[in-house]
């Protein structure tokens, strides 16, 4: 290590581990801000913190920072720290899309930082060999052979993860990425943060809060994860919501002309490709020699509820049940590969316990019962079926919250969103308890902030402000508009 980045280094380390006044924590000039490379007009550094916090002078990572300086300097409130999710997702190019994403009255009031997780992009990112990360087995369970198929191939590429990614593989879980936000803020000379986390990203912010509550000036949590669940709640938590999602998509066939299974009985066309998924005898409509597999079905219908694409699944539906095809909608193409990050951080943050498939088939047998149109949300399956088999002890298991102050938290939340189930949103509120307030938008889709003006103007203006909405306050949903109707991207992380 250089002699200025240890400098730099000694002086983060010595702000986060004071058990000082606030001034003495915050130390300002310890970063060096450069125009990025990508995007001149915003600026660019690196923190480096301790792979190990319980080994403060031990090997060390550089976590990557962007920052977008407030465009009204003299209205400056402070800094928002922002986090996309994922988990894997970059928050230095969350920070550089900011001006399309934040409103300008957010932007002239905050500098906007992002950074990359550690083991994520620019931040020493997980590593593992592209062929044996193409050797994935397919996406379905359905004998215990296959199980065993999965188990001793999460069990190599995870040696072959640790390997080339190095001793920080075993320390990606959410909590050393809390101390790393503590550290970036003390670096920032900042006494007191805001923050923004979206979707995964509303862990980070739940475990800051509970650690540093003292720290937190506002903090908005957009689409929340909810730490408290097993595997059993997870599993049918976000099959639930993902079927209460297309339920809404059939309700909106009912009454929208743009649908084009519109007039017809939905809830009958899917039933029939669920079974003509099943038998094997599917075939994708826009290349009737591709077989479509029950898998491979629901993931298109997951995918369209993302922003939603309602559009998009009804001509799906419409050409799967025909037999027409048009370059329209296709469905979530198999073989689509996650950033590598995904599974080391989430097996890290949640014990999915599974003893065997016997086991896995009963939790997804009773699954499939309770939401018989969505038997199972792919999304939790994938992450369940990456943690299958990894060696070592889960770091960040699942707890309750019990931070030891209240702390100022907006939480917002899709009523029918996807991939965080409302009610994980209402169970986080409970656990924060007041003054934490939960803001409701009445619609569909993944990640709230922007989805209309109602919920931008909420948002924006506790971020400003810190007053809170009115208890039970909420904001009604705004249909898709007919541009969704492009390709069903394939959804395979939170983000």
């Amino acid at each position: 290590m250089t002699r200025p980045i240890l400098a730099a280094f000694l002086t983060v380390l010595a702000a986060v581990t004071s058990a000082g006044s606030p001034a003495e924590a915050a130390r300002p000039g310890v970063l060096q801000w450069r125009p990025c490379v990508q995007d001149e007009t915003a600026q660019c550094a690196t923190l480096t913190v301790p792979i190990d916090w319980a080994q403060p002078y031990g090997p060390v990572v550089d976590v990557a920072l962007a920052r977008r300086p407030a465009t009204e300097p003299g209205k400056r409130i402070g800094t928002l720290v922002v986090n996309p999710g994922g988990p894997g997702g970059s928050g230095v190019d969350f920070a550089l899309d900011s001006p399309s994403f934040f409103s300008p009255e957010l932007r002239g009031r905050f500098d906007i930082v992002g950074f990359d997780p550690r083991g994520v992009s620019r931040s020493h990112p997980i590593v593992c060999a592209t062929a044996l990360v193409a050797k994935a087995p397919p996406s379905s369970i359905d004998s215990k052979t296959a199980y065993d198929t999965v188990v001793a191939y999460n069990r190599r590429l995870a040696a072959d993860c640790a390997r080339r990614t190095g001793p920080l593989y075993a320390h990606v879980d959410t909590l050393s990425v809390v101390r790393d936000v503590e550290a970036l803020r003390a670096a920032l000379g900042e006494e007191k943060i805001s923050l923004y986390g979206a979707s995964y990203g509303t862990l980070l912010g739940e475990q800051y809060a509970e650690k540093y509550p003292r720290r937190i000036r506002a903090m908005v949590l957009d689409s929340v994860m909810d730490h408290t669940v097993d595997l059993d709640g997870f599993l049918g938590g976000e099959a639930v919501s993902a079927q209460d999602s297309f339920d809404e998509f059939v309700a909106w066939c009912a009454r929208s002309t743009e649908c084009a299974v519109h007039g017809r009985d939905v809830r009958k066309l899917w039933a029939g490709l669920l079974a003509s998924a099943r038998r094997g005898t599917l075939r994708d409509p826009n290349d009737p020699t591709s077989p479509v597999n029950l898998s491979r079905l629901i993931a298109v219908a997951f995918g369209s509820m993302y922003d939603p694409q309602w559009q998009a699944l009804g001509r799906y539906i419409k050409e799967a049940a025909d037999g027409a095809g048009t370059k329209l909608a296709r469905s979530a193409p198999d073989g689509a590969v996650s950033e590598h990050s995904f599974h080391a951080i989430f097996c890290d943050d949640w014990s999915m316990p599974v003893a065997g498939y016997a086991d896995l088939r009963g939790r997804l047998d009773r699954v499939a019962r309770t939401t018989p149109r969505i038997p199972f949300s792919p999304l939790a399956l994938s992450s369940v079926y990456g943690c299958l088999g990894r060696p070592g002890a889960v770091s960040n298991p699942q707890r309750a919250l019990s931070p030891d102050r209240a702390v100022p938290v907006l939480l917002v939340n899709a009523r029918h969103d996807p991939a965080t189930p409302y009610v994980w949103a209402r169970n986080v509120a409970a656990q924060f308890g007041p003054p934490a307030s939960l803001l409701t938008y009445e619609g569909w889709g993944h990640i709230v902030y922007g989805r209309s003006d109602c919920v931008g103007a909420a948002v924006d203006r506790y971020l400003m402000t810190v007053r809170p909405p009115a208890a039970g306050a909420g904001c009604p949903g705004t249909e898709p508009m007919a541009a969704g109707v492009g390709p069903i991207a394939p959804r395979r992380g939170y983000r």
